[in-house]
């Protein structure tokens, strides 16, 4: 049996054992396509509140997620040129990154994104680690739920660090930005750069001496990528030059190309 073929028994199963763990969608129609096939099974994965799974079905999801990622294509740090003093850029899918660790956008209740087949990297990420992300990203907020109150959301600028799972890298470190609602201020831009400093803070802690920054707080947040770009080098800049020889390389990941240029006039 050949392996594309062992991906498909693997799609067609994962697709069928998540429609009956769904409930309401168990007698959704499957495509006969690969590609309808791939939607429904991320849509499912998607929209499935964090919980426990057949152990048999989690195998089998990250066998199919595990070969789908080298599909995609695996990137080692050494694919990755540094540009000065430890820095890079990278414009591409973050989930493909085998680095210590990447960080995730996330929002305050740090569960992923619910939106099925949503373009944003807290979907994407959530999605090639498998559903074992978001389950832990649960029992961490329930934690702390049961330490400050069952309204507890997680405060912009403090991260969370969980297990990569399915992915390349080691670790993901979830994130909130401030959000840009009335214009930028000062306040907002402290709390960006709070982001970058305290996420550093976070890799230096727990030995993790390689990360890849998503854009945070640009998208959906409305943080100016521009301005965003201007804080996130000068923050890390100086992060690097007071914590000389504690990280080997810090990777500015982009996605659009307009991110890509503003990092590249800054670097």
């Amino acid at each position: 049996m050949n392996e594309k073929r062992t991906q498909d028994q693997r799609l067609d199963y994962l697709v069928e054992e998540f429609k009956t763990d769904s409930v309401e969608y168990k007698n959704l129609r499957t495509p006969k396509d690969t590609i309808g096939k791939r939607r429904i099974l991320r849509s499912l994965m998607n929209i499935r509140m964090p919980g426990k799974m057949n152990p048999a079905v989690l195998a089998v999801q990250d066998a199919y997620l595990q070969e789908r990622i080298r599909e995609n294509g695996i990137v080692e740090l050494t694919d990755i040129p540094e540009i000065k003093d430890g820095i890079s850029i990278w414009q591409g899918d973050i989930t493909r990154l085998a680095v210590d660790a990447i960080v995730n956008a996330a929002n305050s209740q740090m569960l992923g994104c619910f939106v099925p087949m949503h373009t944003c990297i807290d979907n994407c990420i959530h999605t090639f680690a498998g559903v074992q992300l978001r389950a832990e990203c649960n029992r961490q907020m329930n934690k702390l739920r049961a330490r400050y109150g069952r309204d507890y959301e997680q405060p912009t600028a403090i991260p969370m660090l969980t297990d990569a799972y399915n992915l390349p890298a080691k670790k993901v470190i979830h994130i909130v930005g401030p959000i840009v609602e009335y214009g930028l201020t000062k306040d907002l831009e402290e709390k960006l750069a709070d982001c970058y400093r305290n996420t550093l803070d976070m890799c230096l802690e727990n030995g993790l001496r390689t990360v890849a920054f998503c854009c945070i707080s640009t998208g959906v947040f409305r943080f100016p990528n521009k301005r965003a770009a201007e804080i996130a080098v000068q923050t890390v800049t100086e992060w690097l030059s007071d914590h000389e020889g504690q990280m080997d390389r810090v990777i500015f990941n982009v996605f659009k190309d307009e991110d890509k240029e503003y990092y590249e006039r800054l670097l």
